[in-house]
């Protein structure tokens, strides 16, 4: 059974599990976006490192660093001279306040020392349509919803955030590759639970989360969306989780982030 909790950032889901019983049968999803969630908003009813139970992860893919395609700019070098050259002129979009794409073009301003404005929008595609129009000039925006635009010449792809080149968009470089050693942003997902589950549970849905990631079908319908399967242990999962958790408390206090 799904039940479906949004809003606030993955934070009113993540305290119901939290707060549920640890006998395995509530269990739900944890992602980036949760995690950067809990530095911004303030008072969140949990604690991300005692309250919860890693699983497993179930995927990861990255963003895309497009712009608009009157930008006159080819690569992530000339974005960079280009917004040096015209300092705070230079206006970005995210899906909001406080999500990936957002505090990713925040610790890309950090490691460039760049001043580009924030136009934060509702949602997206709201976010991408202002870029087709020319209302901003650029955004990371996560894979699905970006490369169609970007196949159809919408928008111009500069390069991608992940550790390593996109099987997506194999000819564009990293972020890191392009210039700007040591930038990545991964996009991942995974399953938790409330902290006391027992250990025998944690292995058998670890067990079946991995099995069902090595399923040939699984693995083309992430691909069709542009993200790869993950899997591995509950304490690989839950290294990464805390580990995401510090870098991105650092980026939000640097960087002043902020829910309206």
């Amino acid at each position: 059974m799904v039940d479906d909790r949004p809003g606030a950032g993955g934070t009113i889901g993540a305290t119901l599990i939290a707060r549920a019983t640890p006998d395995g049968y509530t269990i739900g999803p944890w992602n980036i976006g949760q995690t950067i969630s809990y530095s911004v908003i303030p008072n969140v009813p949990y604690d991300l490192n005692k309250d919860f139970q890693a699983i497993g992860q179930t995927h990861f893919s990255e963003n895309v660093l497009a712009v608009k395609g009157s930008l006159p700019v080819n690569s992530v070098q000339e974005l960079i001279a280009y917004a040096k050259a015209n300092p705070g002129k230079l206006l970005y979009g995210s899906p909001g306040n406080g999500s990936s794409p957002h505090v990713g073009m925040e610790l890309f301003k950090l490691m460039t020392g760049l001043e580009i404005t924030h136009v934060p929008y509702k949602d997206a595609q709201q976010s991408i349509t202002s870029l087709i129009g020319g209302n901003v000039d650029l955004l990371f925006e996560n894979m699905g919803a970006i490369v169609p635009h970007v196949k159809a010449g919408r928008v111009r792809a500069l390069a991608t955030t992940g550790p390593k080149r996109s099987f997506v968009l194999p000819d564009l470089p990293s972020v890191a590759e392009a210039g700007v050693p040591g930038f990545q942003v991964v996009i991942w997902a995974g399953v938790t639970g409330p902290r006391g589950i027992p250990r025998e549970v944690v292995t058998k849905l670890n067990q079946e989360i991995n099995k069902a990631l090595a399923s040939p079908t699984l693995k083309d319908k992430f691909a069709s969306l542009g993200i790869e399967a993950a899997g591995g242990t509950p304490e690989q999962f839950d290294a990464l989780v805390k580990g995401e958790a510090v870098k991105w408390a650092d980026v939000v206090k640097r960087a002043q982030v902020r829910v309206d």
